[in-house]
């Protein structure tokens, strides 16, 4: 049975002054906000409601790829080389579907993350596969949903490999980086791609450092590579699941413009009648309609101030109150029904 998260108790930061950076942080950050836009010269793409909301593809990669990335104690990944092909497993098997169907198991659904993680190694990994390792591992994972699934899914695959594995529940990065950088109480974290690297980024060349993160997976992670070694860092292989901003729309309006991508809905939408909702900032923000306007050419009606991937938003997608609106990719709302 695996062992009960604990609180990691905080931690100095030996100096250091570390730079907050929240998963999905880039699109719902700053200041701003309010209605912008004309009235639609059109109803081609007016909002349509629906229960089942779907994310359109980021194909022209407005957002940075925050994939879920496995973070490892450069030290303890060197004192047993089957730690990192362990937990690349998991990077190998999971997608953004599962990802979103394991938080529904917890968030909607009730059961246990424990049980949850348990079910889906079992489906997806088979212990014969992994290279034999030993010595006790310590995984942590952040006070949110998804991240102690996560930790829980990366304990579990250790334990097939050969470890004697547990899961350690901590608080934010500004508390957990600087742990699993000594390997003194965490030595394993489950990571997103863009986010840890624009904050080691910071740690290592000032706060003002530029931005090296992008929407290209393997550009990123190369980026990552030299500047974790530098803290004592190692980072297997990024997984194709993602938990980044995303835009949705109702299924129902999705099949009624035939769009599946953010472009296809920019060619399906120069009327100028789609209706954004989400948080105040968005409309001056480069994640969000700044953005969707630069990058995709969309052109919206007006926008409605909601919140950033929370219930707001999702309720106003569902009663056709905006076209589209900002989500987080691996929400367990999105789970098909």
């Amino acid at each position: 049975m695996r062992k009960r998260p604990h609180v990691l108790a905080p931690l100095a930061l030996a100096g250091v002054l570390l730079t907050a950076a929240a998963c999905g942080e880039s699109g719902s950050s700053g200041t701003g906000g309010g209605s912008s836009g004309a009235n639609a010269s059109g109803q081609a793409c007016a909002p349509v409601a629906g229960q089942q909301l779907v994310v359109l593809e980021d194909d022209q990669h407005l957002q940075n790829a925050d994939n879920v990335v496995p973070a490892v104690n450069a030290a303890t990944a060197q004192a047993d080389p089957a730690l990192v092909p362990a937990l690349d497993a998991v990077s190998a098997a999971l997608t953004t579907d599962q990802l979103i169907d394991l938080n529904n198991a917890v968030d909607v659904q009730r059961r246990s993350a424990t049980d949850v993680a348990a079910g889906w190694v079992q489906e997806n990994i088979d212990a014969a596969d992994l290279q034999r390792g030993s010595g006790t591992v310590v995984v942590g994972g952040a006070n949110f949903t998804e991240s102690t699934i996560l930790a829980n899914v990366y304990a579990d695959v250790l334990d097939a490999a050969g470890f004697d594995a547990s899961v350690r529940e901590v608080g934010n990065r500004e508390l957990y980086l600087p742990a699993l950088i000594s390997g003194s109480e965490i030595q394993v974290f489950p990571e997103y791609l863009a986010t840890v690297t624009e904050f080691i980024n910071r740690q290592v060349n000032g706060a003002e450092a530029e931005p090296v993160a992008s929407g290209d997976v393997q550009r990123t992670l190369s980026a990552l590579k030299p500047l974790a070694e530098q803290v004592g860092l190692v980072f297997g292989d990024p997984s194709e699941a993602a938990d980044q901003n995303a835009f949705a729309v109702t299924q129902t309006f999705a099949e009624g413009l035939g769009v599946s991508t953010l472009s296809e809905l920019a060619d399906a939408c120069g009327d100028g009648s789609l209706v954004l909702g989400g948080p105040a900032e968005c409309p001056t923000r480069d994640y969000c309609q700044l953005g969707l306007e630069e990058t995709y050419g969309l052109k919206f009606a007006s926008f409605r101030e909601l919140d950033s991937g929370g219930p707001l938003t999702k309720s106003a997608l569902q009663q056709g109150e905006v076209s589209i609106g900002l989500v987080f990719s691996s929400d367990g709302a999105l789970a098909q029904q």
